[in-house]
């Protein structure tokens, strides 16, 4: 298609020209022909297309593109969102389309809220819902990293998610509970991270409609009946107000009854533990002034009214919330003696609290003022490091959670610089926020010039001096005391990388000791110069620890580790004593085939196919198994090393029985992830045990049945890739050979 001349001109329905006179009431300078020719592809492209109400699909950008134009964004960003499912749904309209027809910027926004294609109709249902689980979160991955380019990605999403709300009630109740717990812990918070009040509340009323509908009508009745007498009150109040405020010369654009949203009721009415006719502050005004001064004068003339409740008084204008919110809020009891919340505020002031960053962000020339600029840089960091420091999909929706949605508080540091933290962050967070390595030697932190323990929670404002010492070491301690997904992601690091040196120490020693068995000296092949250059000839290992510590968590064959470090490309031969067979072919053979001879695995080190392995000849019990890297093995070999011999254990199509230990950090949910895991695996769970070290950290020991070392490894693999998992060990039993 060359261009939009050639697509089939469409008359345009009243919410589409609804659409445009929005638009043109907020400025002179609206392009409509062009964004009719956004509508025009659209409705082409989604014209055999229809929501699960029955109506036809057109309607849902159009109504979106209605809340983005009430949002009084740009021209650009009103056409990304009429297009915005168009690549997805319709092959007859490409990219190369979109860029050629309306710019480059324009097909950004698209593909940034494009959901990311997947087959999620093979396997079985648990299999498809954590493949649809991960595209998801995937997706908001992909949103999110091109929201760090540009915020109107996520205006145009945060809008699309608010219409799906608007309509939920025509989709299945399994969809209708998914949709609106996502809303509630992701998409709700984000927009009150970008300070889109507007959107925010509704969201929420409309999860909470969702998840608890009848607390919600419960609620709503309530509210409705207690109605007139809020008026009653308020306009008296506000008669009251307007008369003082105009004595005192305040300059006043409007002061109004404010709603108080059901979620916030419902959630007081639990937190709290309250009854309905507990809730003192249903009275709500909001007064908007002209200017800041007016603010603070207006605040006084509410103190000479009202009797003010004190510590009920936040001056957010002159300490802004983090997403940029200013206001002056207090409660006061009114003549009446009824409580009352009030907001005071200018209108710009208050255009900011409604429509967040999309209220000052100049998209047309990339640029905002200064504050601004300062907490869209921030807020772009932060997503760019969750995407950085996470690799699996629930590691990133984790952290995004934990690090970006929630309510942050700011930490200064002895140089004036200031910090942003998720609420309830420790000295530990702070000291990895700044630079790992000050995390790393961390000590003891100052906290306004005092000393603290490193686990107290940083207030706004705190001034926090970093107490370090170079040959320190963190506490595994720490990892329940970190707030934040990103230094946990840290201590997760460092902490495999110390198991893994154990692990790669554990292999040196045990290749050490074959070279000497095998007659050989280990000089040979072991110097670091020697390991690097053996590298080339195996798969997957970028420096000699990785190869070591594969060998010392028995996740690689010696045998076939020597044999390459030697540049063999035949497996050695197994070495010991020549077992007369034929004296014992009457035996039963009990693991894998080797010539009728009765054989077990031993129980201390439980080997599986694939691993590198050893029999001993017993006396009277035929051949025992043991792994390579078995201590007990290693004992035998020093006090019987004729009565040891080669044992190769090929794979057989069964089941063997392997331990695991697995460090992690603990949560609600964790052993569904792993369990997960091992379902998606075809690995059965025959033992599971979880012990509580710490306040969140956690031993699980558990059984699992694999076909061999590979199928093993891939789970550890998983397993590891999990956010709170510290580390995944192989076990051996403290007795049996």
């Amino acid at each position: 298609m060359e261009s939009s001349d050639q697509v089939a001109a469409i008359s345009y329905p009243e919410n589409m020209i609804r659409v445009i006179e929005t638009l043109c009431q907020q400025r002179s300078d609206v392009n409509g022909e062009r964004i009719l020719a956004a509508y025009r592809i659209a409705a082409q492209a989604h014209s055999k297309q229809f929501r699960e109400s029955g109506e036809a699909y057109i309607n849902h950008p159009v109504a979106v593109a209605q809340i983005v134009a009430e949002m009084r964004m740009d021209d650009d960003t009103v056409i990304a969102t009429l297009l915005h499912d168009v690549l997805e749904d319709s092959k007859e309209f490409s990219a190369e389309f979109i860029r050629k027809e309306f710019g480059e910027d324009v097909l950004h926004l698209v593909q940034g809220v494009t959901k990311l294609q997947g087959d999620e109709k093979s396997g079985d249902e648990q299999q498809r819902a954590a493949a649809k689980t991960k595209r998801s979160t995937e997706t908001m991955r992909k949103m999110m990293l091109a929201m760090a380019k540009d915020y109107r990605v996520m205006v145009i999403k945060l809008s699309d998610r608010l219409h799906n709300m608007q309509t939920l009630d025509n989709v299945s109740a399994e969809k209708r509970a998914r949709v609106a717990s996502e809303t509630l812990a992701v998409y709700a918070p984000l927009a009150a991270r970008l300070g889109i009040w507007q959107i925010k509340w509704q969201l929420e009323d409309l999860s909470f409609k969702a998840l608890h509908p009848r607390e919600y009508q419960e609620i709503s009745d309530l509210v409705g009946k207690s109605r007139q007498q809020r008026e009653e009150v308020l306009t008296e109040d506000i008669a009251l107000l307007r008369e003082k405020c105009k004595q005192e010369g305040v300059k006043i654009v409007d002061i109004r009854g404010r709603p108080k949203h059901l979620f916030s009721i419902f959630n007081k009415m639990v937190q709290q533990k309250l009854k309905f006719e507990e809730i003192f502050d249903l009275f709500a005004l909001r007064i908007i002034t002209e200017t800041k001064n007016d603010c603070y004068v207006a605040i006084g003339v509410v103190n000479d009214l009202f009797v003010p409740i004190q510590a009920m008084y936040f001056d957010y204008i002159g300490q802004p919330k983090p997403n940029g919110y200013q206001s002056l809020h207090t409660k006061v009891v009114d003549r009446r003696g009824h409580t009352v919340e009030i907001q005071i505020r200018t209108q710009e002031m208050h255009e900011m609290a409604e429509y967040g960053f999309a209220a000052h962000y100049t998209y047309k020339e990339g640029t905002s003022a200064g504050e601004e600029t300062k907490r869209l840089a921030r807020l772009r960091a932060q997503l760019l490091e969750a995407a950085a420091d996470n690799v699996t999909a629930s590691d990133y929706k984790k952290a995004m959670t934990t690090d970006v949605f929630q309510d942050q508080v700011f930490v200064i540091t002895p140089k004036g610089d200031v910090i942003e933290l998720p609420v309830g962050s420790t000295p530990i967070d702070f000291a990895f926020r700044v630079h790992t390595q000050l995390g790393l030697t961390l000590i003891g932190a100052k906290i306004n010039g005092v000393m603290l323990p490193l686990g107290t929670a940083l207030k706004n404002g705190d001034v926090v001096e970093l107490i370090t010492r170079s040959n320190a070491t963190p506490s595994r301690d720490w990892v329940e005391q970190a707030k934040s997904a990103h230094t946990r992601n840290k201590l997760k690091n460092y902490f495999r990388k110390l198991d893994k040196d154990q692990d790669a120490a554990r292999g040196r020693d045990i290749l050490e000791r074959e070279f000497s068995r095998l007659g050989i000296d280990s000089k040979l092949f072991m110097g670091d110069d020697k390991l690097r250059e053996a590298l080339t000839r195996f798969e997957a290992f970028d420096t000699p620890t990785d190869l070591l510590a594969r060998v010392g968590s028995g996740l690689i064959s010696v045998q076939n580790a020597i044999a390459k470090l030697r540049g063999l490309t035949a497996e050695l031969a197994p070495v010991g004593i020549e077992v007369n067979r034929s004296r014992e072919t009457e035996i039963e053979t009990k693991v894998g085939d080797f010539s009728g001879i009765q054989v077990a695995r031993a129980k201390c080190c439980s080997p599986i196919p694939g691993d590198e392995c050893a029999a001993y000849v017993s006396r009277g019990r035929g051949l025992i198994i043991h792994r390579r890297v078995c201590p007990n093995l290693a004992a035998l070999l020093q006090t019987e090393p004729s009565r040891v011999m080669g044992y190769p254990f090929a794979a057989d199509g069964r089941v063997y029985a392997s331990a695991l230990k697995i460090m992690c950090i603990d949560r609600p949910g964790l052993i569904a992830d792993i369990s997960s895991i091992f379902g998606e695996s075809k690995a059965n769970v025959s033992a599971l045990k979880v012990v509580t070290i710490q306040q969140q950290t956690a031993e699980i020991d558990v059984t699992i049945d694999v076909y061999d070392a590979a199928h093993l490894e891939t789970i550890q693999v998983k397993l590891h890739n999990l956010a709170d998992v510290i580390s995944v060990r192989r076990q051996f039993a403290k007795t049996g050979k």
